[in-house]
């Protein structure tokens, strides 16, 4: 087009000048000529601000409009400020556009855009984490061709799928459950939005069985002490005083066992909630040694021999009743799962680069290995009828792991199956005082 009108005005501008020379040999020379010639000047400057027109259009975008007087220098003014305008107005597009993108890309969820024939035009990096995917691959192709689950397809097909979410578990990224939720975007397309709720899952799963356990935990002593105590209050005429109170005193230690489930959940929830980090008191290993050694011998009522070896840092720094249930939790399971006539020893001792370990030793049953990854989980156990009978909640372990993880320690457990087991409380050197 540029090159039909260049050649255009050159012809016209050549047949004005043939003329203009055609008159002057002929003699034609006056006033008329004078006119045309000023007409022809007019027309030929005309023609050159056009071509010059045609060639700025001709140019990539910003290049700066000619210059010029008169009508036409308004006229490249004018243009001059429209391009000014577009180009902030693309601008402010490409920075808003830019925007988006950096907040669908901070946002937790997936983001996908699909067009009208549910080809992939955009996806945030979580949407590829979610869906196993990636951008720079899959963009531009179909997102039913890329996953196949049969349900995904139905659930795009079907007309009131808007605000429903569908529950979906990929091949592409096995072991997630997803959460994906389609709603209808601009010009036809459509946005996915995609959630991990993998973790949701397993919290839920953890709190139906917490509830579980607790009520089954809860039951069996309420209904014991319930039996009892009516059985007491039936026979009170009939039965002798002696009987009467061991019907009472079976139901205090059932209702005691109560007390201490409910007061081990207590401290396990005060444990998890967004509680304050622990104390940094200092607190004296062979005062809190000693304690723990003497709570251990009352419990076991000489039925075991303790031993205590104090060989540590003289100082522990952290919350004092928090590592004195801690440590009394490891050493009461020692006691309630050691046969009688067993060893106990409580050892207090250097670890490393002068960090610290307190650990329990015994020569009890002993614990199976494929046990011992799910010991501190909450009323796990190995022997839950022998649990029972030893006095246990199953939140022993879960509290200790808990204030130790406070106190940035480890729990190590080490059991050979009939020959004993040895729970340590191993901690970093910041936290001792030599």
């Amino acid at each position: 087009m540029k090159a039909i009108a260049s050649e255009l005005l050159v012809a016209i501008a050549l047949a004005i000048l043939a003329a203009l020379a055609g008159w002057f040999a002929a003699g034609e020379i006056g006033a008329e000529l004078m006119a045309l010639s000023a007409v022809t000047f007019f027309f030929l400057r005309q023609l050159w601000m056009v071509l010059r027109l045609i060639h700025w259009a001709g140019c990539p975008l910003g290049t700066p409009t000619p210059s010029a007087s008169g009508a036409w220098g308004a006229v490249f003014d004018a243009l001059h400020r429209r391009g000014r305008l577009a180009s902030a107005e693309r601008e402010q597009a490409t920075q808003e556009l830019d925007r988006f993108r950096r907040a669908a890309e901070a946002l937790p969820d997936g983001v996908m855009i699909l067009d009208g024939h549910r080809a992939i035009e955009w996806m945030n990096l979580q949407a590829e984490a979610c869906l196993g995917l990636k951008g720079s691959v899959d963009t531009g192709s179909r997102i039913t061709h890329l996953l196949r689950e049969p349900e995904f397809v139905a659930y795009l097909d079907s007309p009131d799928h808007r605000g429903v979410p569908l529950e979906l578990h990929t091949q592409r990224n096995p072991g997630r459950s997803l959460q994906v939720q389609a709603a209808p975007f601009a010009a036809g397309r459509t946005l996915l939005l995609v959630r991990d709720v993998t973790q949701l899952q397993k919290l839920a799963t953890m709190r139906r069985d917490f509830v579980a356990n607790v009520s089954h935990e809860l039951k069996t002593p309420l209904t014991v002490t319930l039996g009892f105590v009516e059985t007491a209050l039936d026979a009170l005429d009939d039965t002798p005083p002696h009987e009467i109170a061991q019907y009472l005193q079976t139901a205090v230690e059932q209702a005691r066992r109560m007390q201490r489930l409910i007061d081990d959940l207590l401290t396990l929830s005060a444990l998890e909630t967004d509680s304050p980090p622990p104390l940094e008191d200092p607190i004296d290993a062979a005062a809190l040694l000693t304690d723990i050694c003497q709570e251990v011998a009352a419990l076991s009522a000489g039925r075991h021999r303790i031993v205590l070896e104090n060989e540590g840092p003289r100082g522990l720094l952290g919350s004092a009743r928090e590592l004195r249930s801690a440590f009394a939790n490891l050493a009461g399971n020692a006691v309630r799962y050691t046969p009688d006539g067993g060893e106990i020893v409580l050892r207090w001792s250097l670890e490393g680069t002068a960090g610290g370990r307190f650990s329990v030793r015994d020569s009890g049953i002993g614990i199976d290995p494929k046990h011992l990854p799910r010991l501190t989980e909450r009323f796990y156990r190995v022997d839950r009828g022998r649990s029972r009978d030893a006095g246990g909640t199953g939140l022993g372990l879960a509290i200790v792991k808990h204030v130790l993880e406070r106190h940035q320690a480890a729990l190590q457990i080490e059991s050979v199956p009939g020959q004993g087991s040895r729970f340590s409380a191993v901690f970093p050197p910041h936290r001792v005082q030599s």
